[in-house]
């Protein structure tokens, strides 16, 4: 049997998960496939959406759905929920992978966002990531001459 102090640790643990790193992102972002030039979008988006933290879940939409992981994907179109509320699920995938600290899953849904309703999709870069936007050119040793 568990102490129930190491229970409590680990439930905490859980519950805050990944902190990801503003530089950590934008490579791994870079990485999975997203455009070079669109990199400063995509970190004002998670900032403002979910302050870098893979775990981070919005339970109050209005509508009865749920935001998930680095992006704030939501159940009602994006993901499939385990509580069996309906879903478009146009990802492909469960709500609980985005919640994941292996990122890939939320990137590749967060392309597929992008490609079918753009940056708009998403409250915080409507909100937040319309002018200055950070500057990721110190998050990688070589200046990159394509941005496409």
């Amino acid at each position: 049997m568990w102490p129930i102090w190491l229970l409590v640790l680990l439930s905490l643990s859980l519950a805050t998960g990944r902190q990801v790193g503003r530089c950590s992102l934008a490579r791994q972002l870079y990485r999975y496939g997203m455009a070079y030039n669109e990199l400063p979008d995509w970190l004002c988006l998670v900032e403002g959406e979910s302050s870098f933290n893979t775990k981070a879940i919005n339970p109050s939409n209005v509508d009865g759905s749920v935001d998930w992981g680095l992006f704030q994907i939501n159940d009602r179109y994006w993901c499939k929920p385990a509580d069996g509320r309906p879903s478009n699920d146009l990802c492909r995938l469960p709500c609980r992978l985005l919640l994941s600290d292996d990122i890939r899953y939320s990137i590749a849904c967060a392309k597929y966002i992008r490609k079918q309703q753009g940056f708009s999709a998403w409250v915080a870069w409507n909100n937040r990531c319309q002018g200055v936007k950070p500057n990721v050119n110190n998050c990688f040793r070589r200046r990159h001459r394509n941005s496409g």
